[in-house]
């Protein structure tokens, strides 16, 4: 069977009464590979920001290009972090002799996205977000230029000064916040060498005694435990003195490998409950190495007593599956799967953090407006993989504005044939499950619920900086 790739389609959706036309920008047609289908517009969600033209991004690359005056520098910016002795990379990149074998694998992979290993579409959707790891078209052209003429060392004297890096170990947002306020930790687990997937679900106390609002939170698993740590999930629950049993409150995190962390808007609150205790849910996958009392860590950051929440933020997962919905995919078959989501009250969609495994190679979110008949693409990511999990945290005054009554459209794509890379057997019927060999359908999509008050007032504090900005820039001119 063909790889699949994408086209535009049109999907027949009845919401209450009103029956309306969705025109999607992706479906999984057989005869091509998997590209993107490029957005013919800019999303105009209040507050809501498109891409950038393709046409108006003109690399300016150097006629000559050495690895000592415009590699190096790119490397130790993007790249060296990982690639050390010590870290998570397969190879050191933190000197010529160690990159130059490297040469071509490198262009290889930045020119696919592959690498630095943030993947997300450009071009499509809203390109302002956090944490942001893509080169820019320069940097990805420079490498390539410098590949395609050699890759030649030039002057030594030209070297960057060796860059100093934080211990692994640091936290996520240590920079930003200092060290945590509060640490909770896993009980210790030892995964044996070989062996099947493993679920750890231990339960354990916060310490705090009165209701506090989360400003961010960040998951560290072990550095010999983090490649066998599939995922791992966190919420906080409460003792409910009627049933006598404990009961989830609030999602505290999703961690998958690649996921920074979480930062929670100035205007929002995501709870940690008083008295509350931390249920974990960690899926290990064994790796050939014995880890022996193994311990994840999670470190919340709080804001001050007396900080005063104006909206609710929550993290929740949003199905693919509807309504009985399943997820089966015969051998060296492709399918697409959809889920649609509305909210009663006006919110700001925070970040988008596609899930899946093998089978995944692709997921979509898109919004669409009953009002208009609009479908305004928000986020494309067409060449997922199960080894990256990546958070995408929308800027400022990028972030969503979404009214009442709009849906959110939440599109997967699978692959299950010989085409797919990632593929471990096409020969298998996939179904849904929550081991690594099984397929998920899901999306974690962090939330702020907004009043109608509210609402208008970011909209129109948006457009008055998006006025100014514009007459500062014509003022320039």
């Amino acid at each position: 069977m063909s790889r699949p790739r994408f086209g535009r389609r049109h999907v027949g959706i009845r919401f209450g009464s009103r029956a309306v036309v969705v025109i999607g920008l992706f479906v999984l047609v057989a005869g091509g590979r998997a590209v993107a289908q490029q957005a013919s517009g800019r999303p105009d969600l209040a507050g809501g920001s498109g891409a950038s033209s393709p046409a108006s991004r003109v690399p300016e690359v150097p006629a000559t290009v050495t690895f000592a005056k415009d590699v190096a520098p790119i490397l130790q910016k993007n790249c060296m972090q990982c690639h050390q002795s010590g870290s998570i990379g397969p190879m050191g990149l933190t000197t010529y002799e160690e990159v130059r074998p490297w040469a071509r694998a490198i262009r290889q992979r930045v020119l696919s996205g592959e690498m630095p290993p943030y993947r997300y579409d450009r071009d499509v959707g809203i390109q302002q977000l956090k944490d942001d790891l893509r080169l820019s078209d320069t940097e990805v052209q420079t490498i390539a230029r410098w590949v395609d003429t050699g890759a030649p060392l030039g002057n030594r004297a030209d070297l960057p000064r060796s860059p100093t890096f934080p211990d692994p170990n640091t936290w996520a947002y240590a920079n930003e916040f200092g060290p945590p306020d509060l640490i909770v930790r896993t009980k210790p687990f030892t995964l044996p060498a070989r062996g099947q997937d493993v679920w750890w679900r231990p339960i354990v106390p916060t310490g705090l005694d009165e209701d506090r609002c989360i400003r961010a939170v960040s998951v560290k698993p072990s550095l010999r435990g983090r490649a066998a740590a599939h995922h791992a999930n966190s919420e906080f629950v409460v003792l409910d003195e009627k049933s006598g049993q404990w009961v989830e409150t609030e999602r505290v995190s999703e961690y998958a490998l690649g996921k920074v962390g979480e930062v929670v808007p100035l205007d929002a609150c995501r709870t940690l409950p008083a008295n509350s205790m931390v249920r974990w849910d960690v899926h290990y996958y064994p790796t050939g190495e014995e880890i022996v009392d193994d311990v994840i860590e999670m470190g919340i950051w709080l804001y001050p007593k007396d900080y005063q929440r104006t909206y609710k933020q929550d993290l929740k997962l949003y199905s693919l599956l509807m309504k009985g919905g399943e997820l089966e995919m015969p051998p060296h078959s492709t399918v697409m799967t959809q889920g649609f989501h509305s909210f009663k009250t006006p919110v700001r969609i925070d970040s988008f953090q596609p899930h899946g495994h093998f089978r995944l190679v692709a997921k979509t979110l898109e919004i669409f407006s009953p009002e208009t008949g609009k479908l305004e693409m928000i986020s494309s990511i067409s060449n997922w993989t199960n080894d990256w999990h990546t958070s995408h945290i929308y800027a400022d005054d990028a972030a969503p504005l979404v009214p009442k009554g709009a849906v959110l459209v939440v599109t997967g794509y699978y692959d299950n044939t010989k085409e797919n890379k990632q593929n471990p057997d096409p020969d298998q019927w996939v179904g849904l499950g929550s081991r690594t060999a099984d397929e998920m359908s899901h999306a974690w999509i962090a939330v702020t619920h907004l009043d109608d008050e509210g609402y208008t007032k970011l909209v129109a504090e948006r457009d008055a900086r998006k006025k100014a900005a514009a007459t500062t820039a014509r003022d320039r001119q």
